[in-house]
């Protein structure tokens, strides 16, 4: 049981490292913000296809396997849909309505920690069943912790930005990462039920994540001349989950 609050409680606070470091690095010049960007959507592009849709696959049969690509369209369909639903969602910000009206990029922002706040459960999940086994993996919690690091800190800035207090932005990164800690729980409670649906679940958060890396964090480091930077920092970021995969 010591493992599961270890898995859990690691996870957490991965999240609340990157959130701290989040808000030490808010005032970066465009340059580097985008490369840190570029950085974390690598990191995601990884995560999504590695850490969640492949072993989604892993789990599927030949009769099986259509149902990850249900659960990656969905993903997607749901955060093109919530973008519709943001405009709605302007008492989390604690910025009253007419002020989240007139402010065009809180919208786009709303959609990007959604699509974060989305994939914990699953995510967690995932952690929670590989630690119910009768032998022990490390690499899904060692593997998730290194991502919820850029995670939690791509959060911070655009929310200190859209003019969100620092105490109601802490409190979001902190209710992000406990959606987690939920996930891991659940996930070994589950146990061996989870393992039915984790396909899914795993896919549609993985479409999720492809959906808001293609949609948002790609193109906000496409926009101030600093692509080529960004670019090799997304492949940099990719690469960084890829060896640490192989290494664990």
């Amino acid at each position: 049981m010591s493992q599961i609050w270890i898995s859990a409680a690691g996870l957490c606070g991965a999240s609340l490292i990157g959130a701290v470091l989040g808000f030490l690095i808010k005032e970066l010049p465009h340059k580097w913000n985008d490369t840190v960007l570029g950085y974390c959507a690598g990191i995601m592009l990884a995560a999504s296809t590695l850490g969640l849709i492949v072993p989604a696959f892993d789990m599927t049969s030949s009769t099986t396997w259509w149902i990850v690509v249900v659960g990656v369209m969905a993903g997607a369909l749901f955060l093109n849909v919530l973008d519709l639903v943001t405009p709605h969602l302007h008492h989390i910000t604690g910025l009253d309505q007419e002020e989240h009206r007139n402010n065009k990029s809180l919208n786009h922002i709303l959609l990007f920690v959604m699509a974060i706040a989305l994939h914990k459960m699953p995510e967690g999940m995932a952690a929670g069943v590989s630690m119910s086994t009768t032998e022990t993996d490390w690499s899904v919690s060692l593997g998730i912790a290194l991502q919820n690091v850029p995670e939690g800190m791509v959060i911070i800035a655009p929310l200190l930005v859209a003019g969100v207090s620092k105490i109601r932005t802490m409190v979001i990164s902190l209710a992000i990462g406990l959606l987690e800690v939920v996930g891991v729980w659940i996930g070994f409670g589950l146990g061996s039920v989870s393992l039915t649906l984790l396909p899914v679940m795993l896919g549609f958060a993985g479409g999720a994540m492809l959906y808001v890396t293609s949609d948002e964090m790609i193109p906000e480091t496409h926009a101030h001349g600093y692509q080529k930077q960004a670019t090799y920092a997304l492949l940099l970021g990719f690469m960084t989950l890829l060896l640490m995969d192989k290494l664990i």
